[in-house]
Order: structure tokens, then sequence, then C-alpha cells
């Protein structure tokens, strides 16, 4: 699963083709001083029939009431089709986030990997789609901005006045670094570490005041293997007694990844832009990944859970 979560889900990925190789040893070493991550696309792996197994927690409940829910997912390629005059590759998740079933579509090319919705969606997060969720190469430290949207329809009435709440979206990612990590299917060392945060301003029709909301998601990716594991934290102050926060977590357990095929060359995508670059949409993206990353960023939000200026 990429990232995409419904706060960006992240996305939880792709990429299987060796996009950035240095060509002789100067070169590589010259990429392990700038902190350029060599063959970043290895780091999603997209083979159709590949397949992962995950378990989850949610944490959720207003400060003073905590709930804890335990879920599986298994998230899977399970082929390509046309949407938007693109070619996309298509991740199929079994219970993403504990949301339900659900396809996500991702694009990519030797410049990155671009999100471009899900189905189901919502209609906030088809306001945002598509947008970056991974450059390449990758380069520790680095920052980009993944979308910057003002005055997008929310696709609910808070206040319940009858009037939808406009809402001004920004997000962005950046390439943590590398480092071990552990998870039920093993320890993985050098792992990638990528964060995606996005930051909400919703502006209420009713009270005109404006609720602030952020969601952040953290996700390790391991070359030849994809994601395998993700953390997300969804915070909303109050509008008057109460704030929410909600963690949610997925580890991998198992997967199954395919050798990819011969016939592809050094520095040539596996699947020819799978996440195309668009310049058009190089303001932003959440975690976004979802196994893969994944795309939360388009669920509602409860009056209760925001907080206010």
């Amino acid at each position: 699963m990429l990232l995409n979560t419904h706060g960006y889900r992240i996305a939880l990925m792709l990429g299987t083709a060796l996009l950035f190789v240095g060509s002789t040893w100067l070169a590589a070493l010259a990429e392990e001083d700038s902190g350029v991550i060599a063959q970043s696309a290895d780091y999603f792996p997209d083979q159709v029939g590949n397949e992962w197994r995950y378990r989850g927690q949610i944490t959720e409940g207003p400060l003073q009431t905590v709930e804890h829910k335990f879920f599986s997912n298994v998230s899977s390629v399970t082929g390509t089709k046309a949407l938007k005059g693109v070619t996309v590759t298509v991740y199929h998740d079994t219970n993403p986030g504990n949301h339900g079933p659900s396809d996500s579509f991702y694009r990519r090319d030797t410049a990155g990997i671009v999100y471009y919705g899900s189905d189901p969606g919502t209609p906030f997060e088809k306001q945002l789609v598509p947008y970056q969720i991974v450059r390449f190469p990758m380069t520790v430290s680095s920052t980009f901005a993944q979308f910057n949207r003002k005055g997008v329809d929310f696709g609910t009435d808070l206040n319940q006045d009858g009037i939808n709440e406009k809402v001004d979206a920004q997000g962005d990612s950046t390439v943590v670094g590398q480092e071990s990590v552990t998870v039920p299917a093993g320890t993985f060392k050098d792992a990638v570490k990528v964060e995606a945060r996005m930051r909400m301003q919703i502006h209420l029709s009713g009270s005109k005041k404006t609720a602030l909301g952020t969601d952040v998601m953290t996700a390790w990716f391991v070359k030849g293997v994809g994601l395998v594991k993700y953390v997300e934290r969804q915070e909303l102050s109050p509008l008057e007694d109460r704030g929410v926060i909600t963690d949610i977590m997925e580890e991998l357990e198992s997967y199954e990844v395919k050798e990819p095929k011969a016939s592809l060359g050094r520095g040539k995508s596996s699947t020819e832009g799978l996440f195309a670059d668009n310049a058009g949409y190089d303001k932003l993206s959440q975690v976004l990944f979802t196994p893969g990353f994944r795309s939360n960023s388009g669920q509602s939000m409860p009056p209760e859970g925001l907080p206010t200026d």
C-alpha cells in the first residue's frame, strides 16, 4: 500500500526501477556525500501481484477519553488503468486505517510519484489531487511543497447552518533520513524515513471563526520491500470544550514482492510515468504515504475536534 491516508495516506508505494544510479565509483561517492539516496525508486516496488500484509492500531477520542482499536490490512498491486488522460497503477487495500476497502491510484516516472486519488474518495480529496508524494532522487533533509489550496469546499457542514465550510489546505513532504526500523516482519536497516504534514484552516460559515487541524504522517520505506511502517497523528483543537487526537499505526507483518523484469534497464522506470512529476502540482503532498502513501486527507472532521482562532 502506498501512502495515501485520510490525512495523507500515505502511501503507501511504488518504484522498482534503478532511477538514480551513479555510473562510476566517484559518482556514487558524490551521491552519498550529498545525501542523495541512490536507486530511490527501488524503495517503492510496484509490480502487479506484489502484496503486503499489515497490522494496525488506532487510538482516538476526546482528550479525556481514549479508545483503542486493532485492525488488519492487505495491500496489493492489481494492475493499471487510464485516469485523467494518463496511465496509473492501482493499489487495492482491504482496510487501510480501518476505513474499509479502497483503491488508490499512482503515476510514476523518473521525476517521482504523483497521487491521483482513491475510490471511494471524498469531495475534499478530489479537489486536491493530483499531487506529488515522492520526488526522485530522494535526498536527506529535503522538503518540497505538495499542495497549497485556498477556499476549497470541505464537503461538510460542521456548524450545521446548511452551508459547507471552506478550507485552506497546505501540505509538504520531507525526507528525514535513514535509520533501522523493527516491525513484525523483521528488522530493516537503512529504511528511508519520510514525513508528510498537512495543515488546514477551516472557515466556519456560521460563526465566522476559523477551525484548525493538522495531520502528520511518518513512514518508513525499505529498498526492495516498500512501506514497512507508518504512524499518523491527527490533531483537532476544540470548537467548544473538547479536542480530539487520533493516532494511527500500521506495521508490516509479511510481504510478497516479485522480482523486477530483467528487461528494465538502469535509469528507466518500471512503469513508464506511473507517478509523473506534474509541474502544475509541484506544490505539495500526506503519507502523505498510506502503505505506500495513504490519503486520509479527505476524511471529514467532527466539529468537536477542531481548533478555533
